[in-house]
């Protein structure tokens, strides 16, 4: 049997354009938050998982980003494993964090997703996201070019436009979304926005691509999140209120078409591994890289039939008093998206609600969380998804 694996400690950094700070710097603020946390120092950490997905291109650092960030973080010596798995990245180094501890391998180690977006030259920034699809069939041979928008705006735009053609979704239920979080993000001090919006505000605002505007769609941001996962001996020593890693899974897309996408199949794997079903999910904090996005997730993690993700949101049944809350943090959409980091802040979010400790979003009696992140596109899937289910003390 695998070694049980438990989340010992957490932190963050605000998130927000920071086009000042370093990626070094975001890294050790958010090191430091999490040993603090778990109330274990430096010495004891045996590995270190550090995931970044376009610092490289925004700083010109590359290959050894994470011997780099965390010898600034005062770590050094240890095994220290850079992962790059576009948005997916943290949640991956994540799993191989929880791998690690499961096959007795380590009995402490540090899992860190950071991620530096921000450049004075937007475009950029945009540029360097187009990496995260098979460049040569979207670009041509030249690779991504600099553009107003990212790329995977018009790729939730299109599949925004499907789901409404297939389902009857609409640009009212998208703006619903994005209210939602907004609204949830205003009680999360380190969001990069949250406050009160109208689905009238959201669908008026600057067109982005039809039909996604500005408040639909996910912001560059800057940040950086780590958490330290513990074995079963070690978390005993700990005075935490325990959460432990129930299942966690990665799937790469596939050739399968959409009955089979690699979100759907990396949840049901997932549920299978924890001996739960989706009914006894409290709360998830999801990859709304776009509010059409969060909908179409309702669906392929199911929350509801496929097609009818929309009623979910219609029916105010992913926020407070309803079936589950989605997105307590503010998601994407509010919270911010240093896509480097995002899955790791999703572990955050999680843990620190099955500690009973979010504060103005607490999530009533919530024992079980789930986390999905997905990371660049091929043909008609994600190229990478990783969920995880995390599991309060009773």
């Amino acid at each position: 049997m695998p070694n049980a694996v438990h989340v010992a400690g957490v932190g963050m950094t605000p998130f927000g354009r920071d086009v000042e700070s370093t990626l070094k710097q975001l890294t050790s603020s958010a090191v430091r938050a999490s040993t603090v946390d778990a109330g274990v120092e430096n010495a004891q950490i045996e590995a270190a998982f550090f995931a970044n997905a376009i610092g490289g291109s925004i700083t010109g650092q590359e290959m050894v980003a994470g011997q780099v960030a965390l010898r600034a973080a005062g770590l050094d010596s240890i095994p220290i494993y850079n992962i790059e798995n576009a948005c997916a990245s943290a949640s991956s180094a994540f799993q191989l964090a929880v791998q690690s501890i499961a096959a007795g391998v380590h009995d402490i180690v540090l899992a860190v997703g950071a991620e530096k977006m921000s450049h004075r030259d937007k475009e950029k920034s945009f540029a360097a996201i187009g990496g995260a699809a098979d460049v040569e069939v979207i670009f041509g041979s030249d690779g991504p070019v600099a553009s107003n928008r990212s790329y995977f705006m018009d790729l939730y735009a299109s599949l925004a436009q499907d789901h409404m053609a297939r389902y009857g979704s609409t640009p009212e239920d998208y703006a619903l979304v994005a209210v939602k979080n907004q609204r949830h993000g205003a009680t999360n001090s380190r969001a990069q926005y949250g406050g009160e919006t109208t689905v009238e505000n959201v669908l008026a605002a600057r067109e982005v691509v039809p039909p996604l505007t500005v408040p639909m769609c996910s912001p560059i941001s800057d940040g950086a999140a780590a958490a330290v996962l513990v074995s079963d001996q070690v978390a005993e020593r700990l005075d935490h209120a325990g959460v432990r890693v129930a299942a966690s899974v990665v799937a790469s897309g596939s050739a399968h078409g959409e009955e089979n996408n690699a979100v759907r199949r990396a949840s049901r794997r997932a549920y299978s591994h924890a001996g739960i079903d989706v009914a006894a999910l409290d709360l998830a904090e999801i990859h709304d890289a776009t509010a059409s996005a969060e909908i179409k997730l309702y669906e392929d993690l199911g929350f509801a039939a496929i097609g009818e993700g929309a009623d979910l949101i219609r029916a105010d049944l992913t926020t407070y008093g309803g079936n589950i809350v989605v997105n307590p943090s503010g998601g994407l959409l509010a919270k911010g998206h240093p896509i480097g980091a995002t899955g790791i802040v999703q572990i955050v979010e999680a843990t620190e609600q099955l500690r009973g400790a979010a504060g103005e979003r607490q999530v009533s009696g919530a024992r079980w969380a789930l986390t999905q992140n997905a990371g660049g596109w091929i043909d008609t899937d994600n190229a990478a998804v990783a969920v995880t289910l995390l599991e309060g003390q009773a």
